[in-house]
């Protein structure tokens, strides 16, 4: 049973103030999910900044068009620096996924750090290999392009 880190940085054009206000909305990622995902919040009465503690339900579609419940909490948050979403719910065994800016000359630095474990062992293994980080990587490209679109 394998347990893998993906990473990814990117540059943006805007302030970390612009960036925090961003990312710390959770309607915003629907904006920055490719759209065959499906991907759409049920928690209601979600409030427009993130806590730690907070919860957040999801309806998505990661594979194949199959709707699955994702449920994750913020566990860690640091104002304008980072936050931490793990996955309580959900299609992994473990999902810690740390959410980090930082200001740069151009603009802000965001890097994102999933670490991640699969579910059913050996299998899992071979479905990351087959299929898992080259659809992180897809979902990773479309929200690098609907960053640079919006800032």
């Amino acid at each position: 049973m394998g347990f893998y880190q993906f990473k990814r940085k990117q540059e943006i054009n805007a302030t970390l103030e612009q960036v925090w206000e961003f990312i710390a909305n959770p309607a915003n990622l629907k904006k920055i999910t490719p759209d065959y995902m499906g991907f759409d919040i049920t928690s209601k009465d979600i409030p427009s900044k993130m806590y730690p503690g907070m919860i957040i339900s999801y309806k998505v579609s990661p594979l194949l068009g199959i709707k699955t419940t994702w449920v994750t909490e913020i566990t860690h948050l640091k104002e304008n620096s980072y936050f931490v979403d793990e996955q309580r719910v959900g299609p992994y065994k473990i999902w810690h996924h740390q959410h980090i800016i930082e200001s740069t000359p151009n603009g802000t630095l965001m890097t994102d750090i999933v670490s991640y474990q699969p579910p059913l062992g050996v299998l899992g293994s071979i479905a990351n290999n087959l299929i898992i980080k080259g659809k992180l990587n897809e979902i990773f490209n479309y929200r690098t392009k609907a960053l640079k679109k919006i800032f």
